[in-house]
């Protein structure tokens, strides 16, 4: 990964300096260029989701500019060592992410109101986009992952809205806050984004009950529940793969909780 970053440096004309930032798993890094960021991430041949740079680069042009995000500046992709690898050349974000090491919570981060505000006018601006890049939440899934990871069947309508897909702490910036990692943005369940905020939250209460107070419009509707829902199935496939082994019970309560209160056409 760091040879494939020197290369993609080489190939965009950018010098990098300082330490480097990895993502999951290792199939991320990203440098500082200046006031610029170089992120190149690899997808094992024949699973790359996209063409190159296509989710922050739909992004780039479909998002209106009160959507704060990186902006981006070049794009690349090639292939070695039976990995797609692609490269993002963006602007820097100096501001720390809520959560530098876990896309959950373990502590209030004490975010202050205005900062709720932003989150909240993003989320809605971008559900406002009417043509979403592609359908992240696919019906497919939902009919599997329901009676998998919910006992319950698949609803027989699912709502959608254009969505980021990805929203938790660590993709989040403190103050001025600033949505990051734009590569599964689409069309997503309404009510979905905010499903998993609120489950990466749950180990801290306070953090979680604002969750919902912000999003509550859209929550407490029964397409933002089955939104929801679909947060919740994804967040309980991913602990049958080992991950969030503490968010794990509260999940599972939390989807019973929801699954009880009804209104849910199967």
């Amino acid at each position: 990964m760091e040879r494939m970053h020197a290369q993609a440096a080489q190939q965009l004309g950018v010098s990098c300096t300082g330490p480097a930032a990895w993502g999951w798993e290792g199939r991320t890094i990203g440098r500082r260029a200046v006031d610029q960021w170089l992120r190149v991430a690899a997808v094992p041949d024949g699973r790359a989701p996209r063409a190159p740079g296509k989710g922050i680069a739909t992004a780039e042009a479909q998002l209106p500019d009160s959507v704060p995000r990186p902006r981006l500046f070049a794009v690349s992709g090639w292939s070695a060592h039976g990995y797609r690898y692609e490269a993002e050349l963006t602007t820097y974000v100096s501001a720390p992410v809520v959560s530098a090491h876990r896309p959950d919570l373990d502590h209030d981060p004490e975010l202050p109101a205005m900062w709720w505000a932003s989150l909240r006018s993003a989320v809605s601006t971008i559900a406002e986009v009417r043509k979403a890049p592609r359908v992240t939440v696919r019906d497919k899934w939902i009919a599997r992952a329901f009676p998998e990871f919910l006992a319950i069947s698949a609803p027989a309508e699912v709502h959608r809205v254009t969505g980021h897909a990805d929203l938790h702490w660590a993709n989040l910036t403190r103050e001025p806050f600033t949505l990051l990692d734009w590569e599964r943005w689409g069309a997503v369940p309404v009510g979905y984004d905010a499903g998993i905020l609120h489950a990466y939250s749950l180990l801290v209460p306070a953090v979680a009950t604002r969750v919902r107070t912000v999003f509550a419009e859209v929550l407490d509707t029964p397409a933002g529940r089955v939104g929801e829902l679909c947060a919740l199935a994804e967040m309980l496939q991913a602990v049958s793969r080992g991950w969030y082994a503490e968010l794990a019970p509260l999940l599972k309560a939390h989807a019973a909780a929801l699954i009880a209160q009804g209104g849910i056409r199967e």
